[in-house]
């Protein structure tokens, strides 16, 4: 594996690309910056993050030679993590020693024709209690369950009998209701795709008992979710280049959201930083760890920003694994990660 230590950039940065949304498709824009390393570097701005982060901490390549990758998750039980190459309509499957290997085709698109867009596969990928993966899917404009036997069944495609967007993210409750965001980016022409059947953008919760409830419609570009170890707040990330803040909503005692506050804004970043607010995961002492224009960025529970995994290409999402403490990250084209001082929430 290939390592970066101490957060000292060790390669050429790469020219700024055109926003998500604007310009080259995420795929294309992703494969023009899979020819150049990341620079990769870590930033210390608050002393806190020395104790989640330590100071001879190493970034390890431990995949690479993808377009996009997105939606980690560690599998405890099988000890392996799992993530989504959505341009291919696969999964891959990394385990220590073994290397990488194709877990799903198709993964978010079963259709009979070539999908008409860049991003058919899944995205955001998640474990039931039961522990059975759990699937956003693009092309097929769905959440998931993939069985045992490898047949899939759908959870939710429709909300008031409307096709929803492209499911991007999800998080499951303590009490096994799902909550899941429904941004556009998955539709072959985005915002404007003429199959597009709902007026808004949704962060939804589908409970157990299989009713789907929307939750809020405020956020424009919906993509990162993810509860505070208490369950009682939800951080929300708005996937806006014109508006790249990450919000967190009070969660009410019977699940549905309460008001919402800017829990951190990220306009500055955009003006040196490749991406937008994504993928966002919380530790045990409730710090998030957030995806967006730059890199990764650690946030205490008020919204203080403690200090950043900055890459010169865009970082899409991250996941804990092995024991807990180590952070995995999808970054452009490759999946890396970092030993911390803290674990993930649950564990």
């Amino acid at each position: 594996m290939e390592r970066i230590r101490g957060g000292f950039p060790i390669f050429a940065a790469l020219a700024s690309i055109a926003a998500l949304g604007m310009g080259l498709s995420r795929a294309a824009r992703t494969a023009t910056e899979s020819a150049v390393e990341p620079e990769i570097r870590i930033v210390r701005h608050d002393p806190r993050f020395d104790q989640i982060v330590p100071r001879d901490a190493v970034v390890e390549k431990a995949v690479e030679g993808y377009t996009w990758v997105e939606g980690p998750v560690w599998n405890r039980k099988g000890g392996y993590l799992l993530f989504s190459e959505i341009p291919s309509n696969s999964i891959y499957k990394w385990e220590e020693g073994k290397g990488v290997s194709l877990f799903l085709r198709p993964s978010g698109y079963t259709g009979t024709t070539p999908f008409p867009g860049p991003e058919p596969g899944s995205n955001g990928l998640t474990f039931d209690a039961s522990g059975r993966l759990v699937l956003c899917e693009h092309g097929d404009r769905r959440i998931a369950r993939l069985e045992a036997d490898g047949r899939k069944t759908t959870l939710v495609d429709r909300y008031e009998g409307k096709r929803i967007n492209s499911p991007n993210d999800l998080v499951y409750k303590s009490n096994g209701d799902l909550y899941f965001t429904d941004p556009p980016f998955g539709l072959p022409k985005g915002m404007e795709d003429p199959g597009k059947e709902l007026a808004f953008q949704g962060v939804y919760r589908l409970s157990k008992d299989g009713k789907l409830t929307l939750l809020t419609k405020e956020v424009k570009f919906p993509n990162g979710i993810g509860f505070s170890p208490d369950e009682k707040t939800l951080y929300i990330s708005n996937a806006d280049r014109t508006n790249a803040v990450w919000l967190a909503f009070e969660v009410k005692s019977d699940g549905t959201l309460g008001k919402s506050q800017v829990l951190h804004d990220g306009m500055a970043w955009t003006k040196t930083g490749n991406g937008v607010p994504d993928g966002l995961k919380v530790d045990r002492s409730g710090n998030i760890f957030a995806a967006g224009p730059g890199g990764l960025h650690v946030f205490a529970p008020d919204g203080t920003y403690l200090g950043s995994i900055l890459t010169s290409v865009a970082t899409s999402n991250s996941a804990w694994g092995g024991d807990g403490s180590v952070l995995y990250l999808t970054i452009s084209s490759a999946v890396y990660r970092i030993q911390l001082n803290t674990k993930g929430a649950g564990w």
